[in-house]
């Protein structure tokens, strides 16, 4: 049957199911939002023409005042504001519900990418055992990590949940019912969530989606290329933050960490007894039955008696699933065998811990930490430390660092960043008792400028009592500066006796991250990315000359400024000058529920992630590597990129505007995480102190997604400029790393609008600031068009292109409120006599819709 190509499969199955069902959405009686159902819609045509004749959303709002509501008060037209705002969320959700639905149909989820695409492949190029040595050794590790982008309640996500299988089996009584439900349902958390809310919040996605996708994917592995042999490698692992990540969290303790670990323990447990609750059922026969009756009981005691305790050790589990396996085989002609080793194999990926918890603190904190513990040895008269140590040169600090030992009590200080930290890392030990040692084996630093932070770091663990570490310390390298000494760091630890015979108990391994969202913030869109790849080219080759095998862990975020988009493009880009026998990276906020928030789409993005990493080293290896002169190209392209960025971020209206025309304080007003939005607690607004997410999410709700695209077009420029167009037009054509970076770059022009704040070019104060904006915009876009051969932004992505259409269409409204509300803030500020109440009112406004703004973008913090 001829399939229909893939932009046809998403008009049938999203975009008419939408108009579908928004039209019964409109239909419901619901009190709260009387007549807006009716109303909406003449509202959003209303922005639409309104923007294209270049009104200000000022105007845009009053038109629609004058036109449709007939001389009512402003406190009814505020009233009718918030219950757009209702509405548009909750038409968000249905958008979200059918995209999910649709997600199998409109992907073809056994197409490239896939385990069987992998599978075919090997089949026809004959290289079966090199597969199975690549499988044995490569690991795919997604980390959940607590940025705080989701901003759905617990029970919003229930609804979408139920909303998509009702959507996917075309049930229309309990679609009404569900919208029915969703239009009373509140979308807004009354008091922030703690982090083990969050905690709670990214389990529920462990438990329903990666729990079975991940058994599925080996389980299909096992019998489709092993011929059912046991992979030994624990080709998926997973990673998880909330309730360890504590830079810049005040509200993450020692007793939180303590309770996520403890729930991520228990949710792993309740995931098996589920299990052998079902296999009871089956598994009946005589020399099974009673070993199966034991583990179930097991289980359950440990699950629901528990304070803790746990009544079955993980060996004695697999143990006696073996010998029931052994059973079954040779006595019951191998009945119901695949439901047994599906089970171990999820045993063998997720232990007793689920999910390894990292922990994670600021370099400046460890700073502090470690003169306050270096005076409290000083002030006891130990002989720990000299008292010069201050004093020393780095290898002379190193040398003291290698042979500290100590037993630190953390109520010996007063100070309770020390106290914290001191119990974060004793905290580990505990988890690793309880849960096994991939319960937390990784202490990651935040902001590592030197390998005196990693080894003072280091040395901390030894002053805890801690010998034979099983630990990795884990530097996270985020500013350009520190991106490009990265590798020089590495070697001074490296060529250290103590930290390199800790690395050979550690198998001679060595975890690196790199932070995309930070230094994309630091130094721009292309110097941040390149950057980073340069770093892991430089750290593979300095990794290998020790004999060490580096494993690259990507920060990344949701958008493309964040170095999202298309990721699985980024790991099959890489040549064979980078280490790539693991893809490590984080998943956060909205990509989470997004990307891997149904079986379907975490099956799709799991294995083309897997699918990227194993192309690179079995199909591909050499095809990708970059030439002299193609590095050569990049090093211009990005520092031309920097120096117009750095002139950008440097100019004196730079954070003067972003702090009165965006929505970046807002983003503290929140109740969506536990995290405060910038690292320090003073008034003024510090660059370096700011989050990467209010950073990049309030460029994104001003529909500008600077971080995404400044300093690209510039830097095209020069080459147009000086007749090397060629050059370009070759690297594009040519490396597949350079065309996804465009092409992500294209992702942040399709979602930018500037109509809507076409308005500021008229400011006295900030006109000529957005114009440089707005220029380098225009630039931009022109030439990666050019570049690309297309008529139209992600013309290569119809499908895509036409869901951010659909998306934007939705919050036109949401955004030109949200304006229309930063605007009456600023007027009534200026007033003599402000109205506080009011003002306050309009602030709210622009709170709540920056919510649906975020979650329509999908990937937009």
């Amino acid at each position: 049957m001829y399939t229909l190509p893939k932009i046809d499969r998403f008009n049938q199955e999203v975009l008419s199911k939408y108009h579908i069902y928004n039209s019964v959405f409109i239909t419901l009686p619901f009190d709260s939002i009387d007549n807006t159902g009716v109303l909406l819609p003449l509202f959003t045509e209303v922005c639409d023409k309104g923007f294209k004749k270049q009104e200000t959303p000022k105007e845009i709002v009053n038109f629609f005042d004058k036109k449709y509501l007939h001389s009512v008060s402003e406190e009814e037209k505020i009233d009718l504001m918030f219950r757009f705002i209702q509405y548009i969320e909750r038409q968000i959700v249905l958008f979200d519900a059918i995209e999910d639905a649709a997600f199998p149909i409109v992907n073809n989820i056994e197409g490239i990418g896939s385990l069987r695409d992998i599978k075919e492949k090997s089949d026809v190029e004959n290289n079966k055992e090199e597969l199975i040595e690549c499988l044995e050794n490569f690991n795919v590790r997604t980390v959940l990590t607590a940025h705080p982008t989701q901003f759905y309640p617990g029970a919003v996500l229930g609804i979408i949940n139920d909303l998509t299988d009702a959507i996917r089996k075309n049930d229309l009584l309990e679609i009404k019912q569900l919208l029915a439900q969703l239009g009373k349902t509140p979308f807004i958390q009354n008091e922030k969530p703690n982090p083990f809310d969050e905690a709670v919040s990214l389990i529920w996605y462990l438990e329903n989606v990666f729990y079975e996708t991940s058994g599925e994917m080996v389980h299909y592995l096992q019998k489709n290329l092993l011929n059912g042999e046991t992979i030994k490698n624990q080709l998926i692992k997973l990673g998880f933050w909330p309730g360890g990540d504590r830079d810049g969290n005040p509200f993450v303790t020692t007793e939180i960490t303590l309770k996520v670990s403890d729930r991520l323990r228990t949710s792993i447990l309740k995931c098996y007894y589920i299990e052998m609750r079902n296999l009871k059922r089956k598994l009946t026969f005589s020399g099974v039955d009673v070993l199966v009756a034991e583990l179930e009981n097991k289980l359950y005691r440990s699950v629901f008696y528990s304070k803790g305790d746990i009544f079955i050790s993980l060996d004695e589990f697999k143990s006696q699933l073996l010998k029931i396996k052994t059973i079954i085989v040779k006595e019951h002609q191998s009945l119901y065998l695949e439901e047994i080793e599906a089970l171990l194999i999820k045993v063998n990926l997720f232990g007793f811990h689920f999910a390894s918890l990292d922990i994670r603190q600021n370099s400046k904190i460890h700073d502090a930490v470690f003169k306050d513990v270096f005076e409290y040895y000083k002030a006891t008269e130990s002989n720990v430390f000299p008292e010069n140590y201050y004093d020393l040169t780095e290898s002379e600090k190193f040398e003291v660092l290698s042979n500290v030992k100590g037993n630190l009590d953390s109520s010996a200080f007063e100070n309770e960043l020390t106290k914290s930290t001191i119990e974060s890392i004793q905290v580990i030990k505990k988890i690793q008792k309880s849960n096994g040692e991939f319960g937390a084996n990784r202490y990651i630093i935040s902001n590592n400028e030197s390998a005196l932070n990693v080894m003072e770091t280091f040395a901390l663990f030894h002053l805890n009592n801690w010998d034979n570490l099983t630990v990795d310390i884990i530097p996270l390298f985020e500013s350009v500066n520190d991106l490009q000494n990265a590798h020089v760091i590495m070697e001074k630890l490296y060529s250290n006796k103590a930290y390199s015979d800790h690395l050979k108990n550690r198998n001679n391994k060595q975890t690196i991250m790199l932070g995309f969202s930070d230094g994309t913030k630091d130094g721009g869109y292309l110097m941040a990315n390149w950057s980073i790849y340069k770093a892991k080219e430089q750290l593979t080759t300095m990794s290998r000359k020790y004999g060490i095998h580096a494993i690259f862990f990507d920060g990344r975020g949701g958008p493309p400024a964040r170095g999202g988009g298309k990721t699985h493009k980024f790991y099959a880009s890489l040549g064979p000058k980078i280490e790539n026998s693991e893809i490590q990276v984080t998943v956060q906020g909205q990509t989470i529920s997004s990307n891997f928030g149904t079986l379907d789409s975490c099956r799709y993005n799991l294995e083309n992630l897997l699918s990227a990493g194993i192309t690179n080293q079995v199909f591909s290896k050499d095809k990708n590597e970059l030439s002299k002169d193609d590095s050569a190209i990049l090093d211009q392209l990005a520092q031309l990129g920097y120096e117009k960025y750095l002139s950008f971020k440097n100019h004196p209206k730079f954070i003067p505007y972003l702090e009165q025309m965006s929505t970046l304080k807002y983003y503290a007003k929140t109740n969506i995480g536990s995290r405060p939005s910038k690292r320090s607690n003073s008034e003024n607004l510090n660059f370096a102190d700011l989050r990467a997410i209010p950073f990049v999410g309030s460029w994104s709700q001003l529909k500008q997604n600077v971080p995404g695209f400044f300093g690209v077009g510039t830097a095209l420029k020069h080459f147009e400029d000086t007749n090397q167009w060629d050059k370009v037009q070759d690297l594009y054509n040519g490396s597949l790393f350079f065309k996804t970076l465009l092409e992500n770059s294209m992702m942040s022009l399709a979602k930018s609008f500037f109509p809507l704040t076409a308005y500021m070019s008229k400011d006295p104060e900030f006109g000529a600031f957005w114009q440089i904006i707005y220029d380098e915009f225009l630039e931009t876009k022109r030439l990666l068009l050019k570049i690309a051969g297309h008529k139209g932004l992600m013309e290569n992505y119809p499908d895509g292109k036409a869901s951010i259409d659909i998306r934007e269409r939705i919050v036109l409204p949401l955004l030109t409120i949200q304006q229309y509300a930063l605007l009456r803030i600023n007027e009534l500020i200026k007033e003599p006599t402000p109205n506080l109440e009011l003002i306050k009112t309009f602030e709210k406004i622009v709170t709540r819709s920056l919510f649906g703004n975020t979650n329509a973008s999908r990937n937009s913090a």
